[in-house]
């Protein structure tokens, strides 16, 4: 076990508050007791936490109804609160409960301004009225959060809560956001969780769709290495480390921090590396937890433990899930739950997928693909959701639309609609309310189904080759509301073709012709919702192969074939000199072969001269053409290289002869073997592997340095050259005019950490602390260089700080992510941890 930090902070304000010099004499003795319980509670929430992280202990219900400007909705559809608002509220307890709970609504009105005495509401809960007509209660003016408390019954439970919640509101105003924030995540996770499950037997492919939909709309971290799994296997590793799921989402943290002081992000974005949290075991939607230990240095009586209670709303209730058994024993539990923040509503901030995108009106179930607000997902507080669109006339017309997260968006009931009275193009707006405000959402571009006349693209009117697949495009203005494609040649026969619509007024077939003879292939074209497809007349041709270039360099073992029907070529001779099919495509509307060869003697190809290229066709036919061997490409020879680790202050030292540090400098020595000598127009051009980053040197602009004809010395300074995000390999090559040699491997590019010292604690078999900066450009850290004692560092790490195994003889050993393959050494100063 250990003491996190923020334990020590709140031991420090423990001890502050309870020194000698603030403590009258004649209470010296219980305020000391008073402190050393205490002292012990949060120590043992604190090492308790990791054990108790889970909220799966199903707590009391209670119903919840809230009533605004005479509508009254269940508390699963309301958002926010405002002033005025009157709060029913029914504490839902068996008949058979053997403890009294004293329930007691409060209303906050910011960190630094305590309640009066009339926001607390005592409710008996085993008060006859009280438990079958519940209370109701109204929102004051000026406040600003709610919370209930549910304590046993004792002497003094309610007046001793309210000095709790009076002497420091601060601390509830927190843990209203932290548990508001933690329970809307937690809806979110339950609705991912669920729709999993639900897809038990799904084929791998529609579980796989509908998982990735799924992560879109509830922003849910998702393990694409699920995917490589066996089908049987899939669901589980898909719902695995719940804990570790859910990801930030910026509309709920603004619904529950728009009124408190301080920053939710904050808290949730340390939660995962900070080690309170367990050094990366919970995700934000435990937040409360964590913000417990903040709680309890305004706790100035033993009588009470408080711990929180995550409130999941379904219709009227909401139905608490506790992370710590309560406790009937002095210290006592008191569970702790929050109700929506009283605020000015917080808006979904949904938007399209594809703003481009155009949505066929009358597909049944029309889904308009949509993110951007989880909530409005994993909620009710969207609700009475409306595609609003206008007919000819200027009719509005309300489509009723149903938020799916596992299609990824917002399923529309078309059933209603008339084409007829449509426009062919038209924009709908999906309405609804959020809790008791109206909103709108995004605007879809939409398509009404209508006789259409399909184009063919003018490349593709005799690209219906018989004898393999081929591709053509149509132009149509209802290509988005194609329901079927169907084929067939001049026999009556179908032919199965694959279409999809990649614009909002493109189509695009793929055709396979390979037992087909040349003739008229008719198209129909139905559209959703009509009776009568579109005919369109095509026509397939019989084709020879056509040879139109063939390009090759002096000194190359590849080439390349230009023309048509390029798949039926087997082989091609160029001065005894033969070549292979290495690769086929289809470029500008023609087909280009890489060719390659094995031949170890490729002397007869001299640049310049006139050759004929012989070409066989796999049915045994023979093409000739004439071509001219170009000049050879250039090639240099890597003779050596020398690297320069800079000024960094990071310790960490190299992991290998081809680590590039980022401040560091690099110079190496080239010959040139194509041309004789190193002309003053060649350049070398030294890149990134994606190229992304590159650099051109030359002998003008003093990147490159002759030594004598053939060689030359290139230096480069990676920082000032690719800027402070470039990293991993590099490679180089020789450039002359449009002539461009071959990429070569030379070094790689690392970004190291700036590292402080390691802090360790007196007990051995406790982990140490890492301080320093950049520590995310950091994969792994091991005591041993086999990486057997080994802590990996999360993505998107920002702290200053990291749990480390503890060194041997000073020694750390790292894997960086720009070179993780590579291990580097680091000897650090090892200090005692902080008191």
């Amino acid at each position: 076990m250990y003491f996190s930090y923020s334990c020590l902070h709140s031991l420090s304000v423990l001890l502050a508050l309870h020194s000698p010099l603030r403590t009258p004499y004649n209470k010296d003795m219980f305020s000391r007791v008073h402190f050393l319980q205490l002292v012990f509670v949060l120590i043992s929430g604190s090492f308790l936490r990791a054990d108790t992280v889970a909220f799966d202990l199903a707590g009391p219900r209670i119903e919840v109804r809230v009533t605004r400007a005479g509508k009254t909705l269940p508390i699963s559809k309301v958002p926010n609160l405002r002033a005025g608002d009157r709060l029913w509220i029914h504490p839902d307890m068996p008949d058979e409960q053997a403890v009294r709970f004293l329930m007691i609504p409060v209303f906050l009105r910011g960190s630094t301004n305590p309640p009066p005495d009339a926001w607390f509401t005592k409710t008996e809960t085993w008060n006859k009225r009280v438990r079958e007509e519940g209370i109701v209660i109204t929102v004051p003016q000026g406040a600003q959060q709610a919370l209930i408390f549910l304590a046993p019954e004792t002497g003094g439970d309610f007046s001793t809560l309210r000095a709790a919640v009076r002497g420091k509101p601060g601390a509830f105003v927190r843990a209203s956001q932290d548990l508001n924030q933690a329970s809307l995540d937690r809806t979110r996770l339950d609705k991912y969780l669920g729709a999993v499950r639900e897809m038990t037997n799904s084929d791998a492919t529609a579980l796989h769709d509908r998982s990735v939909l799924l992560a879109r709309s509830l922003n849910i971290k998702l393990d694409n290495d699920c995917f490589n799994k066996p089908r049987q296997q899939q669901e589980s590793c898909l719902t695995q480390n719940t804990d570790q799921l859910v990801l930030d989402d910026g509309h709920s943290q603004s619904m529950v921090s728009a009124l408190t002081s301080g920053s939710g992000p904050d808290l949730i974005g340390q939660l995962s590396t900070t080690r309170l949290a367990g050094g990366g075991v919970y995700s934000p939607y435990v937040g409360a937890v964590v913000d417990l230990a903040k709680m309890m240095e305004s706790f100035h009586t033993p009588e009470y433990r408080y711990i929180p209670a995550l409130a999941l709303p379904h219709l009227d209730e909401l139905n608490l899930k506790l992370n710590n058994p309560p406790s009937f024993r002095k210290p006592m539990s008191v569970m702790v739950l929050s109700l929506p923040a009283v605020e000015a509503a917080q808006l979904p901030p949904l938007r399209a997928v594809d703003a481009n995108q155009v949505n066929c009106l009358e597909k049944p179930a029309l889904l308009l693909a949509a993110d951007g607000a989880p909530v409005a997902f994993s909620t009710d507080y969207a609700h009475d959701l409306v595609l609003h669109v206008s007919d000819k006339s200027g009719r509005a017309i309300d489509l009723p639309a149903t938020a799916d997260a596992a299609r990824g968006g917002f399923v529309i009931e078309t059933r209603t609609v008339a084409p007829d009275k449509l426009e062919r193009e038209a924009t709908g707006t999906l309405r609804g309310t959020w809790g008791f405000d109206a909103f709108e959402g995004p605007v879809f571009h939409l398509q009404n189904a209508h006789p259409a006349i399909w184009t063919i693209a003018s490349a593709d009117e005799s690209a219906l080759i018989v004898g393999r697949e081929n591709t053509i495009r149509f132009k149509s203005d209802a290509a988005s509301c194609v329901d079927t494609i169907t084929l067939k040649n001049e026999q009556g026969q179908p032919i199965k073709a694959a279409w999809s619509s990649p614009a909002a007024n493109e189509l695009e077939l793929k055709v396979p012709l390979k037992e087909e003879s040349p003739g008229k292939i008719t198209m129909l074209a139905k559209q959703y919702g009509s009776s009568k497809a579109d005919e369109v007349e095509l026509h397939s041709y019989a084709e020879a192969a056509h040879l139109d270039k063939f390009a090759i360099n002096a000194g190359d073992v590849q080439a390349t074939l230009s023309g048509t029907r390029l798949d039926q070529v087997a082989a091609v001779e160029v001065s005894g000199v033969r070549f292979a099919p290495a690769g086929f495509a289809r470029v500008d509307s023609k087909d280009e072969l890489r060719l390659s060869t094995d031949a170890k003697d490729i002397s007869p190809l001299h640049a310049g001269d006139k050759v004929a290229v012989r070409t066989s066709l796999k049915d045994g036919r023979v093409l000739n053409l004439d071509t001219i061997i170009a000049p050879p490409r250039p090639k240099v020879t890597l003779l050596n290289k020398s690297i320069q680790t800079g000024m960094s202050s990071s310790p960490i030292r190299p992991g290998g002869p081809d680590q590039l540090p980022q401040d560091g400098k690099l110079a190496f020595f080239l010959k040139t073997e194509v041309p004789d000598t190193f002309s003053r127009t060649e350049k070398v051009e030294v890149a990134t592997a994606d190229v992304s980053y590159g650099v051109s040197l030359s002998l003008d602009d003093g990147g490159l340095i002759a030594q004598d004809a053939r060689t030359v010395m290139a230096s480069i300074d990676p920082l000032k050259s690719f800027g402070p995000s470039a990293f991993g390999p590099l490679r180089f090559r020789a450039v002359d005019g449009a002539a461009k040699g071959d990429w070569q491997p030379l070094a790689t590019l690392v970004r190291f950490p700036a590292l402080k010292d390691v802090r360790c604690p007196e007990s051995p078999d406790q982990q140490c602390v890492l301080n320093g900066s950049n520590l995310f450009l950091i994969s792994s850290v091991a005591s041993d260089p086999e990486f057997k004692h080994s802590v990996p560092v999360p993505e998107g790490f920002v702290d200053s700080a990291l749990s480390v195994p503890r060194p041997e003889n000073s020694l750390l050993y790292f894997k960086l992510r720009d070179d993780p393959s590579s291990v580097n050494p680091a000897a650090l100063p090892v200090l005692p941890e902080h008191k």
